[in-house]
């Protein structure tokens, strides 16, 4: 089984103690406000896990739908919902046939989703991405914004894309399908060395553990791209 994919069928509540502890400068919620209003809003969340975005725009109370392909995350998200007390509602579905009706949302956001693609399907992985985006087109209203969230690396001085299929990916979305790139930090902090490696690990192996020691890292550095652009 694909190492994230295990992840996100036996670890979830491990992966969202993990990024509970990501972009501790809120810069994610400041770039996506530049560029499109969140409050009281049609939002559809694409690719939702355990609730990262639906958690950050909580206090704009859009209505908001989160769609995951895997169960296991969107319980961790039901879990995490109830918590905060939100009112948003979820949905299982592919983010390539979206389970929704044409032009519904003003907004779609699609965080660390797509790239999946790139390892997922080696051979086909561009016909992949295509279908996504035409998806989220079909989805979202005309003049909506559409934003797709992508790693540039963790544990990195510099953003880069991880993989040359993903430096590939990145440089389709933009030029066949016409999205701008913005890059933002979205560092991790953590209480400790100890706390740190046990939080990343499981997730981004041994070799970071190893950078978290060596330079004393209780914020670990990190790079996100964010893609955007009016449907």
């Amino acid at each position: 089984m694909d190492h994230f994919i295990d992840i996100y069928q036996h670890q979830t509540h491990s992966y969202h103690r993990m990024i509970e502890a990501e972009d501790v400068e809120n810069n994610l919620l400041k770039i996506i406000r530049q560029f499109a209003e969140i409050s009281k809003k049609n939002v559809l969340d694409l690719g939702s896990g355990t609730g990262r975005l639906p958690l950050l725009f909580r206090e704009e109370q859009p209505n908001l739908l989160a769609v995951d392909i895997s169960l296991p995350m969107l319980l961790e998200q039901q879990v995490q919902k109830q918590r905060c007390h939100g009112t948003w509602r979820m949905a299982q579905g592919d983010i390539r046939a979206i389970p929704l009706r044409n032009a519904w949302a003003d907004v779609t956001t699609a965080g660390w989703a797509a790239g999946h693609f790139c390892g997922w399907f080696p051979e086909t992985w561009q016909q992949e991405i295509d279908r996504f985006i035409l998806e989220m087109q079909r989805v979202t209203k005309t003049t909506g914004i559409l934003f797709i969230m992508e790693t540039l690396g963790t544990g990195t001085e510099t953003p880069a894309p991880p993989t040359p299929a993903h430096s590939e990916y990145y440089q389709r979305i933009e030029t066949k399908w016409g999205f701008q790139r913005e890059v933002i930090r979205t560092d991790y902090q953590f209480s400790s060395l100890q706390d740190a490696k046990e939080k990343t690990t499981f997730f981004f192996g041994q070799e970071l553990a190893e950078d978290i020691d060596r330079k004393a890292w209780q914020i670990v550095p990190e790079w996100t791209g964010v893609w955007h652009r009016v449907n």
